[in-house]
């Protein structure tokens, strides 16, 4: 599933790519993508003959606002792709399930073959009662959060660190692969409880998750062997070579040498070195 770095790497593509033009026509072929409508021309009237006016993102949401005031909210699912074309006659991809074709040429299509993701168009007053969106925690990357402030968030919970990470409500965007990444930074193990810190440890984890995600988002995201996760040109991610315990498990770890372990927690695998992580 794309998170916060893939998606931000998105926003800032589409932010360069499709701000000022004009939606001429959009085409519905998946209507699991427009689950929150009964019919297309409910989705597809909110969009024609507007303006995109910006992109803004909500953890692993994109919100692309439009002239009249509406906000067209994107989310990527587990397999969802956003990919700009030259112009309709580019080959369509299998699993299209979207296009908005746009006055001046070129189309953004919408990709998902598992179909997880979504699509649906918003006033700017629904929005903040959309329950996905509302409940959302702190945006690591654009929230003023300070380390002490970290920390008392981590502190009012008592969950596991790698539970506290992926937890929407408090930080948003984090899944599987950067808690694994951003603990291993952080030499912390992610059984650890969330109130069990010192004032140090806190430190490093709050490093860990700022320069992890920005490295990540200047390496344009991880694409992990299936490939599900390209940019808004089709072009994969260089993260993952970066990858110091995701995805690594019977590696030597970087680090001190010891073995990157894996264990299966709440049906998710956990990466992490057995030596180092304390």
């Amino acid at each position: 599933m794309p998170e916060l770095p893939e998606v931000e790497v998105m926003r800032r593509d589409l932010e360069r790519e499709i701000v000022g033009k004009k939606i001429k026509g959009t085409e519905v072929t998946g209507m699991r993508t427009i689950r929150r409508y009964r019919q297309r021309k409910q989705f597809t009237s909110a969009l024609d003959g507007h303006k995109i006016m910006g992109v803004e993102r909500k953890g692993k949401y994109l919100l692309v606002k439009l002239d009249g005031g509406d906000v067209l909210v994107i989310h990527l699912g587990m397999s969802g792709q956003l990919l700009r074309a030259a112009s309709s006659r580019e080959p369509m991809p299998k699993h299209t399930h979207v296009v908005i074709t746009f006055t001046v040429g070129g189309q953004l299509r919408f990709v998902d073959p598992r179909t997880f993701g979504e699509m649906f168009v918003a006033t700017v007053d629904d929005l903040a009662q959309v329950e996905e969106l509302a409940h959302l925690g702190l945006d690591p990357l654009t929230s003023n959060m300070s380390w002490d402030r970290f920390g008392a968030l981590l502190a009012e919970r008592h969950a596991r660190l790698k539970a506290a990470l992926m937890d929407q409500k408090l930080l948003a965007g984090i899944g599987n692969i950067y808690s694994d990444e951003i603990l291993f930074h952080a030499g912390l193990r992610w059984d650890r409880m969330s109130d069990s810190l010192s004032p140090e440890e806190i430190r490093r984890l709050y490093r860990a998750v700022m320069e992890t995600l920005q490295e990540a988002v200047k390496q344009r995201g991880s694409s992990l062997a299936d490939e599900q996760y390209v940019d808004l040109f089709g072009k994969k991610g260089s993260y993952q070579t970066f990858h110091q315990a995701y995805a690594r498990e019977g590696e030597a770890c970087r680090r001190c040498r010891g073995v990157i372990v894996r264990e299966r927690v709440g049906g998710r695998s956990t990466f992490f070195c057995s030596s180092c992580q304390v």
